[in-house]
């Protein structure tokens, strides 16, 4: 009855949350630039009475919904940047803003946790604990979450258990799914610099050819996925920006290379740093040339706690009925929900967003991304029924222990 309760009102909610999230749309805006966002999000928290902080993190928003009785806190987290690519959809609600435009869904995110917040709002406090709804800028790839943790957003009415979801156009809209342990990769930068010697293209025996030798590197990082680690292990190496040369007829002399690595095993991981610059260093060398390697550690693995995958399950049984539930194996995107993930018992889940129609066949991050609508107030039921779940589970194990330790003490 409860998560019938909260789908009706999410229903409710449909034309808001359509509307919410097209204005934003309209109006992307990049990491910690957030502004405009984070203040029609405040403005909705404050105007339902929430306990409202501002500027956390940056551009963060974090709203408290205090129940009557203490007890444990329940987080529910949505990122609110956009990307800093250029919309190309025809749609009423593309962005009007050039090269940036929320193609990877957080502005769904963002109106998904706004209407949950409404409605556990409506309903009334919590009859024991609290839940706590975290607006987070600057997901893609500026760790949004790592500054908001640095500024207390778990510390400040101490965190308990998190939980986040993502739209995902390849489950269709109905349906939710997920993946039990490291459910995504960790994410690393990458920056190569070759430093050979110039010179004229006709002569190349008179200079140290940084293109060339940069090609035998991209060739030979290749080799660490394929030979030097488990095969079982997924590594994934790609190097997306190459940057070098003048004109065509001179030796380059330098060349940059960018990229990113990502694995799903922690202890993989930490061998990678010395395995790319062993082989870096192996084919630079044989040429004589030199190099410049700057590795820096970006977003950790993302593990899904047990428990709370499970209550999401069950939650999703409620919301959606049997059979909606998809187990999906880990992907090797990162997501920087995973620094809650690494404090806190979390829980990261994908919400059904596609229709089998061309408007949702692109995937995230595409120009031409896009979701199906009805997916707002599914996520918003969802949210709002698993922070209740929680709170009712913790209450009952909260009062059989009491039972249990009042029957030792009468014994």
């Amino acid at each position: 009855m409860l998560a019938e309760n909260l789908l009706m009102r999410s229903e409710h909610l449909e034309d808001q949350l359509t509307m919410w999230r097209r204005d934003f749309h309209m109006h992307p805006e990049l990491g910690y630039k957030e502004k405009r966002t984070s203040t029609i999000v405040a403005e909705h928290l404050q105007s339902l009475g929430l306990k409202v902080t501002t500027g956390m993190g940056g551009t963060g928003v974090v709203g408290m919904l205090a129940g009557h009785v203490p007890g444990p806190t329940i987080a529910l987290r949505a990122d609110m940047d956009a990307l800093p690519i250029q919309d190309e959809k025809q749609v009423s609600y593309r962005s009007q803003t050039l090269n940036q435009a929320h193609l990877c869904g957080h502005d769904a995110h963002t109106s998904i946790l706004m209407g949950s917040a409404q409605i556990l709002t409506e309903i009334g406090r919590p009859e024991y604990g609290n839940i706590k709804f975290i607006f987070q800028p600057a997901e893609e790839l500026l760790a949004g979450a790592d500054a908001m943790i640095k500024d207390g957003v778990l510390d400040r009415d101490k965190v308990d258990a998190i939980i986040g979801l993502h739209v995902y156009p390849s489950l269709p809209v109905g349906h939710i799914g997920g993946t039990r342990g490291i459910a995504f990769a960790s994410v690393d930068d990458l920056e190569i610099d070759i430093i050979g010697r110039g010179g004229h293209g006709a002569r190349p025996h008179e200079g140290l050819d940084a293109i060339a030798i940069a090609a035998q590197v991209i060739n030979a990082l290749q080799n660490i996925s394929s030979r030097m680690i488990d095969p079982l292990e997924p590594v994934v190496i790609s190097i997306g920006q190459i940057q070098g040369g003048t004109i065509g007829t001179a030796i380059a002399s330098q060349v940059r290379m960018v990229g990113t690595v990502r694995v799903l095993s922690d202890s993989i991981r930490k061998q990678l740093p010395h395995l790319i610059e062993q082989t870096i260093k192996g084919v630079v060398s044989a040429f004589g040339a030199d190099y410049i390697l700057t590795y820096k550690k970006n977003y950790p693995t993302l593990r899904n706690h047990d428990d709370l995958l499970d209550l999401v399950i069950e939650s999703g049984k409620d919301v959606l009925g049997d059979d909606h539930w998809h187990h999906m194996r880990p992907s090797t995107g990162g997501e920087d929900f995973a620094f809650y993930a690494k404090k806190i018992p979390a829980a990261f889940f994908r919400l059904g967003a596609g229709n089998g129609q061309e408007q949702t066949a692109y995937p995230l991050h595409h120009p031409k991304f896009d979701l199906d609508e009805r997916a707002l107030p599914l996520g918003a039921a969802m949210l709002s029924t698993i922070a209740l779940n929680y709170l009712n589970d913790q209450q009952h194990k909260n009062n059989k222990k009491r039972g249990y330790e009042s029957e030792k003490l009468f014994n």
